[in-house]
């Protein structure tokens, strides 16, 4: 983990940046130099965010305070991301952060897919940087209130979902997620089309929540290397959304495990059902080390590969470092 204060430096810097830019394409830069950081790479941080800066975009102008009376109405409200952002810094200066996380996160959970799930995943990277030892700075605590602004502004729950025939176990449950009928368009028009996903997940406590949890990242990280192809941008968040959950897990209270896992598993289900290909492909073992897989991402500079690549190597096996090495051969390099 950085301990130089390029990471809170780097953080500083966006701060000053909406979470989106040309209209709802998300700013991936909080999460990428997290990464980054996270795995020895601080020293190219800044040059990283140089090459990225040309995309960003001011945050945009407040509309109406968001308060303890209004906050439902402003829920899912993009115009609001900045009276989002501004109400959760209120709430992180006057409250531990745990607290904070532990009273939004089940008022947030049915809108996981929203903003196409990043929002949840900018807050997972979030929560790991203040869950590191002498990770409470106010640039980390700042962080939260963007990504849990972020998440309000766009929280968007799924339509209704029938309940299909009942999978064994996260492999077999992602690979019965039937596609949606009209693959095309933006992933708002492919969602509106989901009908129903397998059941899978049901945790009797929360120490099964967890496991299935992890079940479910190594499933969808696995999966990338055999359907990423299939849309190799998007696809990546089938494996880093329930992967922010799973990091975000030891900050909340257990009691709240297993409706992560359920909230979780729909947002992977969304987004293989959304961009799923019609066949598997073969892929060839990476024959690196984790960190050269993660160097290897890092000069790439792609933020979904950086980001892709940081989970794989959560879940470390071979399959998991072979689908890294796969997106950074799918997604176009940047650097």
């Amino acid at each position: 983990m950085d301990t130089t204060g390029i990471l809170d430096e780097a953080l500083e810097r966006l701060h000053a940046t909406g979470p989106e830019r040309n209209g709802w394409l998300t700013n991936h830069a909080p999460m990428a130099v997290e990464a980054l950081a996270r795995h020895g790479h601080a020293a190219a941080v800044h040059r990283w965010l140089d090459a990225y800066a040309p995309k960003l975009e001011e945050a945009p102008a407040p509309y109406a305070p968001v308060t303890a009376a209004n906050w439902r109405e402003a829920l899912g409200d993009p115009a609001r991301i900045t009276d989002w952002t501004r109400h959760f810094a209120r709430e992180l200066a006057d409250r531990p952060w745990r607290e904070v996380l532990a009273e939004w996160w089940p008022r947030l959970l049915p809108g996981i897919a929203g903003g196409a799930t990043h929002p949840v995943i900018r807050t997972g990277h979030a929560v790991r940087t203040l869950l590191a030892p002498g990770g409470g700075t106010a640039p980390r605590r700042a962080e939260l209130a963007h990504a849990l602004g972020y998440w309000a502004a766009r929280h968007q729950p799924l339509p209704p979902l029938a309940p299909l025939a009942a999978a064994p176990d996260a492999a077999a449950a992602l690979g019965a997620v039937p596609a949606v009928p009209r693959q095309e368009g933006g992933i708002r028009e492919r969602l509106a089309q989901l009908s129903g996903f397998p059941v899978w997940g049901e945790a009797p406590d929360p120490d099964a929540a967890r496991a299935l949890l992890g079940e479910l990242v190594t499933a969808a990280t696995h999966r990338y290397a055999t359907h990423g192809h299939g849309e190799p941008i998007m696809l990546v968040h089938a494996a880093t959304a329930p992967n922010a959950v799973l990091r975000a897990l030891p900050a909340l209270p257990r009691a709240l495990w297993a409706p992560s896992l359920a909230a979780a598993w729909r947002a992977s289900a969304a987004v293989t059902a959304a961009y799923t290909p019609r066949e598997a492909a073969g892929y060839a073992p990476a024959g690196l080390a984790p960190e050269e897989v993660f160097a290897r991402a890092a000069a790439h500079g792609d933020d979904h590969t950086i980001k892709f690549t940081d989970t794989a190597l959560d879940v470390g096996d071979p399959v998991a470092l072979a689908a890294a090495v796969r997106s950074v051969e799918l997604n176009p390099p940047v650097l």
